[in-house]
């Protein structure tokens, strides 16, 4: 084989390797000397040095803006300034600053990544456009010149609590290519895994091409996790039916539309979402890629933001729209949350991928009349899922043209009768108990709405479990993990409702013990496994006490108490 056959032949391999990923080559990165930007830069560097590429630097500073505001605050200057021989210096000496110190400013943002692109051995550009900073930087990643876009989260104007600044966020809503947006300046991309969040839209899919080019290339663990909310038209039923009259139920069909979506929700989207992350297992397959999954439930920008902090993610890539987008959506619902949210840098990805099944589908299999009929009963919010679910049984059963027979197969496959909460619907039992801790972790909500809303959302857990009673552990997945922060310890919500059964005049130095024994383990988080070692302490040093008096039955029953 001739050196150029070779050299096609990996050329050909690469090319396999990104196709539906975003392309790397050109980087533009947002420039303003923050530690936020600076960790922009060194991640574009990264990046673009792994495919040969170039980067952009772009900073922009708004002259007229400036030179406005300084005309329109003249009249109110000190009585000094009335004398037009000191006006007209200062206009000069602001025109001086407008004219060129702006620019001396924006130049030297430029010539620190000039520095950093020399030593990696890459190209770097220069643009210093006048106007509004966001708007330029949109402009750009319109004019078809770039890959990506890096941004600093937050800029100079950070101050303790901010999430977002105003640059970031009105690009990140309006720029029309990938972006990545930098959330922690002290940490790079691998210093934890990537998680690629999966829902089998087009731009799920070219996230989880991205995620697992730029793992591959940077030699990072990826991991693909779907989030579904089997919870929320439990919520949604259970309010309906509060205010529906019985005439009005009837005419709503109300038992007959709860119970399809009890069944279709418990296990229908489950698996149809099992089926995607089975899918991106596939893709990673494909390219000799390791993909971790991991279906979540709940609330979904929560539970997958949960699994962020579970295993300290590094990156986060997602669709910026999610499956349930249409045309005029800027950002989706839970990409904006998580772009808030999340603890790590987010990818927001704009380029589109098929997996090669959905393409060959699209060209092979057709549906019947009847069959379209059919599913079109689906509701609504599941109808596009479904049908993907109906396209993947046809291929691996061999049809290329869909009858009604195999949706009604899938349909029942998707929708099992008998799923807990409708057994008991149908049998009458009881509502489940709730356990006092969990109950105490309701109220700490401090909000009657939300605490509505966590109760039903947990007992449609338990009910999901078959659980005989509402416990901490039905709660806990729906309540933020921390709500109380003493000096160098964050108590959990569950470890402050088991602390709360103890008797006020042992409760200090109860939670005192619990302290030490996170002290003693090195940890500055108090679970309920720590809570639960530092009662057991606290009941030995009671039980010698008591000891020494002669009064064990009394520290018998004290320790019933809690």
């Amino acid at each position: 084989m001739s050196p150029q056959t070779q050299s096609q032949k990996v050329e050909t391999s690469d090319d396999e390797l990104t196709a539906g990923a975003c392309k790397l080559g050109r980087v533009l990165v947002a420039l303003d000397a923050s530690e936020y930007s600076d960790r922009a830069l060194a991640e574009s560097v990264r990046l673009a040095k792994t495919v040969n590429g170039e980067i952009t630097g772009i900073h922009a500073y708004a002259a007229m803006l400036h030179d406005r505001r300084f005309k329109q605050m003249e009249g109110g200057l000190p009585e000094r300034y009335l004398e037009e021989e000191e006006m007209m210096y200062q206009r000069d000496v602001h025109d001086s600053l407008i004219t060129k110190g702006l620019n001396i400013i924006s130049d030297s943002y430029h010539d620190v990544a000039a520095v950093a692109c020399a030593k990696a051995k890459l190209p770097f550009h220069r643009l210093s456009p006048e106007g509004k900073n966001y708007a330029k930087i949109v402009e750009e990643t319109k004019s078809g010149n770039f890959d990506v876009l890096v941004l600093g989260a937050l800029g100079l104007g950070a101050v303790p609590g901010s999430l977002i600044g105003t640059v970031c966020e009105r690009v990140v809503r309006r720029s029309s290519i990938d972006t990545l947006v930098i959330k922690d300046s002290g940490r790079a991309i691998g210093d934890g895994p990537i998680v690629v969040g999966i829902d089998g839209s087009e731009l799920s899919n070219g996230a989880l091409k991205t995620a697992l080019d730029i793992g591959r290339r940077l030699g990072v663990e990826v991991h693909g996790v779907a989030a579904y909310d089997p919870y929320y038209h439990y919520v949604a039923f259970n309010k309906i039916a509060s205010v529906l009259s019985d005439e009005a139920g009837k005419v709503f069909r109300f038992k007959e539309q709860e119970q399809l979506h009890e069944e279709l929700i418990d296990d229908g989207i489950a698996k149809i979402y099992q089926s995607h992350l089975e899918i991106a297992q596939r893709t990673a397959s494909d390219i000799g890629m390791e993909l971790k999954t991991k279906l979540l439930d709940g609330k979904v920008f929560k539970a997958i933001n949960d699994y962020l902090f579970e295993v300290n993610a590094s990156l986060l890539v997602i669709g910026k729209t999610g499956v349930h987008a249409d045309a005029d959506l800027d950002i989706g619902g839970n990409a904006e949350n998580l772009l808030r949210m999340a603890p790590c840098h987010v990818w927001l990805g704009q380029t589109s991928f098929r997996p090669p099944f959905e393409v060959v589908a699209e060209e092979t299999i057709s549906w019947s009349n009847e069959a379209e009929a059919y599913l079109g009963r689906a509701p609504e919010f599941a109808r596009g899922m479904a049908r993907k679910a109906v396209i993947r049984h046809a291929q691996e059963h061999g049809h290329t043209f869909i009858t009604r027979d195999i949706v009604e197969i899938v349909s029942h496959q998707l929708m099992p009768k008998g799923c807990p909460a409708h057994r008991a619907k149908e049998t009458g039992e009881e509502a489940l108990k709730w356990n006092p801790e969990a109950m105490a972790l309701v109220d700490a909500t401090g909000d009657n709405d939300i605490a509505a809303g966590v109760m039903l959302r947990a007992e449609k857990k338990a009910r999901r479990e078959g659980a005989a009673e509402i416990g901490i552990a039905h709660v806990t997945p729906f309540l933020d993990k921390v709500i109380e922060k003493t000096e160098g310890f964050n108590w959990q919500t569950a470890s402050l409702a088991r602390i709360s059964r103890v008797p006020d005049p042992m409760r200090e130095n109860t939670r005192a013990r619990i302290e030490a024994v996170a002290r003693q383990r090195g940890v500055n988080e108090i679970t309920l496994e720590i809570v639960e070692a530092g009662l057991e302490d606290a009941r030995k040093a009671m039980h010698e006490a008591m000891l020494e008096g002669g009064h064990t039955k009394t520290v018998d029953a004290g320790e019933q108490s809690y």
